[in-house]
């Protein structure tokens, strides 16, 4: 694939992820709620969506993908309720302020939902899917797509992903350090919680 080619990909692809929508929120919320305990898992969880619509795009298959309405359908249900369990126990955390000294063992359950928790979550996201299906042809070759371009493809796709999930993560720790009392971060859980309830919403009516 020509270098021209993968930086028009890729500097799209940062237009598109950067501008906050459900994912983005899911993400900050979750982490000024929780920490960063089991974030980076979410965010692989996240990039894996990413990369079945972006191989599915590929190959040609979205006029496929249409006919199993019922299959995505049940996925955005199950990320909505995702995002309504974690919502629930924001809400009712007391403004316990989470650290790496209190946060529960991060084992292989926990790793697992997470990121099954973001790659439900973000399989129904409405501005991915348009993305890949809708945008993506018109600004990649696809008839020039062999098994090299996809992998360059696909890292150019997961360096820019990761970078703009890293850099929304950085903020988000950033503002939780800022806060230090209990009342405040009570305050802070309750609005993050109804942002989640917010990005569910949104995704069971779109």
């Amino acid at each position: 694939m020509e270098l021209a080619v993968l930086l028009f990909f890729a500097g799209t692809l940062f237009a598109a992820a950067i501008t906050p929508g459900p994912g983005i929120a899911a993400l900050l919320a979750r982490i000024l709620g929780q920490g960063t305990h089991g974030a980076a898992f979410f965010v692989v969880g996240m990039i894996c969506s990413d990369l079945f619509w972006f191989t599915l795009a590929i190959m040609g298959l979205s006029a496929i993908a249409s006919n199993y309405e019922l299959v995505f359908t049940a996925l955005k249900w199950a990320g909505a309720a995702y995002l309504l369990y974690v919502a629930w126990g924001m809400w009712n955390s007391g403004g316990i302020i989470p650290t790496q000294a209190n946060a529960a063992p991060l084992n292989a359950s926990s790793r697992m939902t997470s990121l099954l928790a973001g790659l439900t979550m973000n399989l129904s996201n409405p501005k991915v899917v348009i993305f890949y299906m809708a945008l993506m042809p018109n600004i990649v070759p696809m008839d020039q797509i062999n098994l090299l371009a996809y992998w360059e493809l696909v890292g150019t796709m997961a360096f820019v992903l990761f970078s703009v999930f890293g850099i929304y993560s950085v903020l988000a720790v950033t503002a939780k350090k800022l806060i230090s009392s209990k009342r405040a971060f009570q305050r802070l859980n309750r609005g993050s919680s109804m942002v989640m309830v917010g990005v569910a919403a949104t995704m069971v009516t779109r």
